[in-house]
C-alpha cells in the first residue's frame, strides 16, 4: 500500500465524519427552528397581543436558521465533493494528492459575490428550504390572522 494511497484513506475516513457531523448539525438547525416557531406560537396563542414588531422578529429569526443550515449545507458540500475526488483516485479514475481540501476550494472560489450565490443556491435546495420556508409562511398567515 502506497504512502499516497494510506494518506488519501485516512483523509476519507476524517472527511467522512465530518460530512455525518454537519448533517447533524444541519439536523439540530431545523429542530430549533421549530422549536423557535412552536414556542413563538405558544406564546402568541397564550398571552402576547398580536404585534407587527413580533412577526418580523420571529420572520428575521427563522430567516437566520435557514441562512445558518444553508451555509452549513456549503461547507458539507465542499467536503462532499472532495470525498468523490478522492473515490475517483481510489478507482484508479483521477490522480491525485491527500489533504488538498483547502488548496482545491481556494483555486476554486469565486469570491464574495460567489460564495453568497452558493449560499442561496442551498438555501434553496428543497431538503434544506423544508421546514424554513413553510415556517416563514406559518409565520405570514398567523401575522395575516386577527
Amino acid at each position: 500500500m502506497s504512502d499516497t494511497h494510506t494518506a488519501l484513506t485516512h483523509e476519507w475516513v476524517t472527511l467522512q465524519n465530518n460530512h455525518e457531523q454537519y448533517e447533524r448539525s444541519a439536523l439540530l438547525i431545523k429542530l430549533m427552528a421549530i422549536l423557535v416557531f412552536a414556542a413563538a406560537s405558544l406564546w402568541l396563542h397564550a398571552a402576547a397581543p398580536r404585534s407587527c414588531v413580533f412577526f418580523v422578529i420571529l420572520c428575521f429569526v427563522l430567516c437566520a436558521l435557514w441562512l445558518q443550515e444553508a451555509i452549513v449545507r456549503t461547507s458539507q458540500a465542499r467536503i462532499g465533493e472532495r470525498l468523490l475526488r478522492i473515490e475517483a483516485c481510489e478507482r484508479g479514475e483521477a490522480h491525485g494528492h491527500a489533504l488538498q481540501l483547502h488548496s482545491e476550494w481556494l483555486a476554486s472560489r469565486k469570491g464574495s459575490i460567489g460564495l453568497l450565490g452558493e449560499y442561496a443556491t442551498q438555501a434553496l435546495r428543497p431538503t434544506i428550504a423544508f421546514p424554513h420556508a413553510l415556517l416563514v409562511i406559518a409565520t405570514i398567515a398567523l401575522a395575516l390572522n386577527p
